[in-house]
């Protein structure tokens, strides 16, 4: 179900081109609703109270899971797959109101006090004037959106025509175990040709890569109420132990709590 028809895309433009320094509004999404791939004038704090959302661009792929958001600066075309019913809520940010802000996608964690602020800033009527409860309430929204954490939940895409090869395998079949020495030989280069440009292209070495890989396809799966056993083995794993002991070192949490810990 794309997003963008003209009545819908006509309701959006009075947020994300308003004169209004910061603008917020809610949007509920169905399980498997993709928007189309869009851009914003304005930069976004994109966060859902439900349901996980994966937010694809053109430099790469984020997982964002509840208590966490996208930062996706203006102008860069992105699009978003809901997996489970979403309720989205986002802020746009004027570039110009907050120029030291982040200026590439970056999933950030959401406190309590962003949080209620962002819920908070949907109710706000435009316009608003600086010196009103609205604008004070806007400019602190701001100020705790300067001072949040980054996460690492990206998969980068690679540019190489050789990298995205093995990477579209990978994405596809993320339980594949073929070797760096096997994907040399079918790429005619060497091993250390595919770690170089691996972690040229994508600040990753090849294993780190498909480690996030799975790691994504795992959230994902976990989301839409798989269990614990069945996405270990089905991404390769020897035993759901193993893959709960990597799920841990990345995250903090065994894969059974993730999404508690979160609520």
């Amino acid at each position: 179900m794309p997003l963008s028809s003209s009545h819908e895309r006509l309701h959006y433009t009075q947020f994300d081109h308003s004169d209004m320094p910061v603008t917020a509004l809610a949007k509920d999404y169905v399980h498997g609703q993709t928007t189309d791939r869009h851009s914003h004038p304005h930069a976004q704090l994109i966060y859902a109270v439900r349901g996980v959302m994966l937010v694809s661009t053109d430099q790469g792929q984020w997982i964002v899971p509840p208590s966490r958001a996208i930062w996706m600066p203006a102008h860069i075309d992105h699009w978003v797959r809901m997996i489970g019913e979403v309720h989205m809520r986002t802020a746009y940010i004027r570039p110009d109101a907050a120029p030291d802000l982040l200026t590439a996608c970056r999933v950030v964690g959401v406190t309590a006090l962003l949080r209620e602020l962002l819920l908070a800033a949907i109710n706000v009527e435009l316009p608003y004037t600086a010196d009103s409860r609205d604008g004070h309430l806007m400019q602190l929204l701001v100020d705790e959106i300067k001072d949040v954490q980054p996460f690492s939940l990206q998969l980068p895409n690679p540019q190489d025509p050789r990298l995205m090869q093995i990477t579209k395998t990978l994405s596809l079949n993320p339980e594949d175990d073929t070797t760096v020495e096997l994907w040399a030989e079918r790429l005619s280069i060497t091993p250390k040709t595919i770690h170089r440009l691996f972690f040229k292209e994508t600040g990753m070495t090849f294993g780190q890569w498909r480690q996030q890989a799975r790691l994504l396809t795992a959230l994902e799966r976990l989301a839409q109420g798989e269990k614990v056993l069945s996405v270990a083995l089905g991404l390769g794993y020897n035993s759901p132990s193993a893959f709960a002991t990597m799920f841990k070192r990345q995250f903090g949490v065994p894969p059974s709590r993730f999404f508690d810990e979160l609520s």
